[in-house]
């Protein structure tokens, strides 16, 4: 298999506009003791630009030659480099320290990547990602779009989110084939719902998405539910529904 090949395989198309990673930095807006962790490093153009603001890194990077460049590029007594497959690895090693994310996520796992993320709210200061644009709008969407649709209600659960610009194919070494969205996450001060009740929303979620073409009633018939009581019209579709529609409607099941 070719490098390059291997690389579109890893979903590995790194940054090289020069204009876009100052972009980035400045959206990012690095400072003194902050502690990041950056996933999908690659050889490192982020990297360069947040180690140059004197804070700690640690990157996960699935890539055991990226993960050698790194370390020999950087000092390693300050920063942390592991080999690890993202949606394999425990992130446990976040603790419960507050922790700036960043990332070139691949995009054919970026959802997952996300998603799992969302377990670790409490150790999170912020997420920028670098995604497809198609998914940046339904993450960053509400019941007002129509990219609104049970992605981006499980995040904004516990997010507020916000597409920040847009990032053209001709800035990557291996141009993708979609154009690309930089985008934020901030945590809510307090989330919509716990860490624990987020298994069972998630499902409650993804029931009300499961056939788009019903009404919210029919795809939540097997709960017992008074929509009248909680004003929400049962015949609306999930994508009509605003982020606290839902939490209504999981807190009437959750009783």
């Amino acid at each position: 298999m070719s490098d390059r090949s291997h690389r579109r395989k890893l979903g590995q198309n790194y940054l090289i506009d020069p204009v876009i990673l100052f972009e980035i930095e400045q959206a990012i807006n690095p400072q003194k003791n902050n502690l990041f962790f950056e996933i999908g490093p690659g050889t490192g153009a982020l990297t360069e630009k947040l180690i140059s603001q004197n804070i700690k890194i640690i990157a996960m990077d699935i890539d055991q030659k990226n993960i050698n460049l790194l370390m020999q590029k950087f000092d390693t007594s300050k920063h942390q480099f592991i080999h690890g497959d993202i949606l394999k690895e425990s992130l446990n090693f976040l603790g419960t320290k507050k922790h700036r994310i960043v990332g070139n996520l691949p995009y054919n796992i970026s959802t997952q990547i996300i998603l799992k993320l969302v377990n670790y709210f409490n150790a999170i200061e912020d997420m920028h990602f670098l995604v497809q644009k198609e998914v940046a709008h339904r993450i960053c969407s509400s019941n007002h779009s129509g990219d609104w649709g049970r992605l981006g209600v499980k995040i904004s659960a516990f997010f507020h989110t916000e597409v920040l610009f847009d990032v053209p194919p001709e800035s990557f070494d291996i141009k993708p084939k979609v154009q690309s969205s930089f985008i934020r996450l901030m945590p809510r001060s307090i989330p919509l719902i716990s860490m624990n009740e987020n298994i069972r929303f998630s499902k409650l979620i993804d029931h009300s998405f499961a056939n788009k073409r019903k009404g919210i009633k029919n795809n939540l018939k097997k709960f017992n539910i008074d929509f009248k009581q909680l004003d929400i019209n049962p015949l609306a579709r999930a994508e009509e529904l605003s982020i606290e529609e839902f939490v209504s409607i999981f807190r009437e099941i959750s009783i």
